[in-house]
């Protein structure tokens, strides 16, 4: 039997992959407008690459319109303290690096078990590196992670974003069949949220 966070790290793979059978599974106790985020991944998919080793990425999203790693963690709690571990602050702290290199933008993904709906949130590390595009405009919308006097990371699930509108908000950019005088880009939409 695998491991937890294994099986976790499967269902986000899945469920951002457009696999029928996991986003069926997981729309049973989502809303309405949670289950069209989701099924929303039918039709526009992310190549989804489960990468290997201890830099603390264990998913990487890939579209022609984002791609960003992916950090998952699951718990029955609905608060992570990374100063628990050594080995979390420090994979936040690589995974954050690497990232600041390549101007991307790192994702926290957090599984809460055993809630009904979309038990899924996601974060990002705070971070003073300029990023450009689209990963910019993610940044802007994806909560950050908290960080405690003593410098560590929090990640707070009630604090998160739900999977369902990041994917909502994601899939803004699947304005291909518009009429080009419809269409709206991602700088007019971020425009129009502030």
């Amino acid at each position: 039997m695998a491991p937890a966070g294994d099986t976790y790290e499967r269902e986000l793979k899945y469920l951002l992959s457009g696999d029928e059978k996991t986003i069926r599974k997981m729309v049973k106790t989502c809303s309405e407008e949670e289950t069209v985020a989701y099924t929303s991944m039918f039709d526009h998919p992310f190549l989804m690459i489960r990468a290997a080793g201890s830099l603390g990425v264990d998913l990487v999203a890939l579209r022609w319109d984002f791609s960003f790693p992916i950090e998952v963690k699951s718990s029955e709690k609905d608060t992570l303290y990374m100063s628990k571990s050594e080995r979390l602050g420090d994979q936040a702290d690589e995974m954050l690096s690497t990232c600041n290199k390549s101007h991307i933008i790192p994702i926290y993904a957090y599984r809460l078990k055993g809630v009904r709906g979309d038990p899924w949130r996601i974060f990002t590390i705070p971070s003073d590196c300029p990023l450009k595009g689209t990963a910019a405009l993610l940044r802007r919308r994806i909560p950050m992670l908290d960080v405690s006097r003593g410098g560590n990371f929090i990640m707070r699930w009630n604090d998160g974003m739900k999977l369902s509108d990041f994917l909502h908000y994601v899939g803004l950019s699947c304005y291909e069949s518009l009429p080009p005088e419809e269409a709206v880009s991602y700088e007019e939409e971020a425009a129009c949220d502030e």
